[in-house]
C-alpha cells in the first residue's frame, strides 16, 4: 500500500471489519470495502456514524455481526477498533490472519478487496477509478497524531479545501 496527498474525495470509501469472529460458518465475511459512501464527503458523523454506516451495509447483505469502520481519529487507532482477526472477504477468502499480518504481508489486492456485495472495487484502468481509501491511519493502523488533520476533523467535516492521505487498494 502507498500513501500520497490528494484533495478530499467526494465519494468516501472505507474498510469495514468485524470486531470479533464468533460464527458457526467458516470463513464468514469479516472484512469489506464499502460499495458506496454515505453521501456527505468525509463527514461520516464521527466514528459512531461511520460504524453505523458499515453496520447497515453489512446487514443489507445478511450479516448479523457487529461492524466497525477501519478509521483512526484523534487519540483512536483504527487497528485498536477491529479485533484480532482473522478476516475474510465476502467470498470467504482470507485477507489476514491477525493484526501483524493485516498491516504487513496481507492478502489485500484488487481481486480480494471486495465490497460487502462481493464486488471488485474499480481500480487502475477502470472507470471510474475508486481505489483511494481514506482511513486517517498510518501503514501500521495507528493515527497520525496532531501534526495535520488527516481525518476531516475526526470524520465530521466535508470541507473541500483540506488534503488527506489515501491508501490505494490495488
Amino acid at each position: 500500500m502507498k500513501y500520497f496527498i490528494i484533495p478530499i474525495l467526494l465519494l468516501f470509501v472505507s474498510g469495514c471489519v468485524n470486531e470479533k469472529i464468533e460464527s458457526s460458518e467458516p470463513n464468514e465475511m469479516s472484512f469489506f470495502i464499502t460499495s458506496k459512501g454515505p453521501g456527505n464527503g468525509a463527514d461520516l458523523g464521527g466514528l459512531a456514524g461511520a460504524d453505523l454506516f458499515c453496520q447497515k451495509l453489512a446487514e443489507s447483505e445478511g450479516s448479523t455481526k457487529t461492524w466497525h469502520a477501519y478509521l483512526s481519529s484523534t487519540g483512536v487507532n483504527a487497528r485498536d477498533r477491529i479485533g484480532t482477526g482473522p478476516w475474510y472477504n465476502a467470498k470467504g477468502i482470507l485477507i489476514a490472519t491477525d493484526l501483524a499480518n493485516l498491516h504487513s504481508n496481507n492478502n489485500i489486492t484488487k481481486e480480494t478487496a471486495l465490497t460487502e456485495k462481493g464486488e471488485i472495487v474499480n481500480g487502475r484502468g477502470d472507470t471510474p477509478n475508486r481505489h483511494d481509501i481514506l482511513t486517517g491511519s498510518q501503514m501500521d493502523g495507528t493515527a497520525f497524531g496532531m501534526v495535520n488533520d488527516t481525518t476531516c476533523q475526526d470524520w465530521t467535516s466535508s470541507r473541500t479545501e483540506v488534503h488527506l492521505l489515501a491508501t490505494m487498494i490495488d
